[in-house]
């Protein structure tokens, strides 16, 4: 078996209707797994569904994660259908920013419960699908997105976001120690500057100087996040877990 082949295995992809969510569902349904997308709207699940089933067999599924009653039912929904999940992305997330005397609290529960909550309550939710996927030499794994900016301190008063995500990176080594011997290994991915929703106005001001302080001098293409979410879901990775790895161009490890 080629350690990047994902056929016959099924994922589901948080937030996979656009941006980092969108590149990797694509990467994975190239590899030939089986892929279950969400996003709070109908209409962009509908969208996505028509972009990505030209990749492989994809289904969407409307849900706002950021309670546990949704994580609950999207599990249920895929759970009825599917009796193995062998991979999770945790990607939906969103992020606030504002001065320091002006950051409301609204904004730290809205991040917080989205971008840290929501994993581990749909992480738990998807446990017995997960755990019936994995074995002791292809384990399921779970793929966490956190962020650069949960390893440096970022430039921006995104207090919230880079808190959460922070959160999110330790969440991961966490849940990897717990269980691994349960045949399920749990990695976060921390990219840096790709072309997304989230990253839209930032890029748009600030996107030259950003890709001239990477080392590699570029913003993040479809295909380094695609090619990540393969790996981490693949054989070649079936002896990493707990890890953090950026894909950034460099950015958070030379700096």
């Amino acid at each position: 078996m080629s350690l990047f082949d994902l056929s016959g295995k099924v994922a589901v992809v948080t937030g996979g209707t656009r941006g980092i969510g969108l590149m990797m569902a694509r990467g994975l349904l190239d590899a030939g797994a089986k892929v279950y997308i969400s996003s709070r709207k109908a209409d962009a699940c509908a969208a996505a569904t028509k972009q990505l089933s030209a990749f492989g067999d994809v289904t969407a599924i409307a849900a706002n994660l950021a309670t546990e009653d949704e994580c609950l039912r999207l599990a249920a929904e895929v759970g009825a259908v599917e009796p193995l999940v062998h991979i999770l992305v945790n990607n939906a997330g969103a992020t606030w920013g504002a001065p320091l005397a002006e950051f409301p609290a609204s904004a730290w529960d809205k991040v917080v419960d989205l971008n840290l909550k929501s994993p581990f309550f749909l992480t738990r939710a998807l446990l017995p699908r997960l755990e019936a996927a994995g074995t002791a030499d292809d384990p399921a794994r779970v793929i966490n997105v956190g962020s650069i900016d949960g390893l440096h301190v970022p430039t921006l008063p995104t207090y919230s976001y880079s808190a959460s995500k922070a959160g999110l990176h330790h969440l991961t080594r966490i849940l990897a120690s717990e269980l691994g011997p349960r045949h399920i290994t749990v990695n976060a991915v921390a990219p840096g500057p790709f072309e997304s929703k989230m990253m839209e106005a930032t890029l748009a001001d600030f996107g030259d100087d950003i890709a001239g302080r990477a080392p590699l001098r570029r913003i993040g293409r479809p295909d380094d996040m695609a090619g990540i979410a393969v790996f981490l879901s693949g054989r070649g990775s079936s002896y990493i877990t707990g890890a953090v790895i950026p894909v950034d161009g460099g950015l958070a490890t030379t700096l």
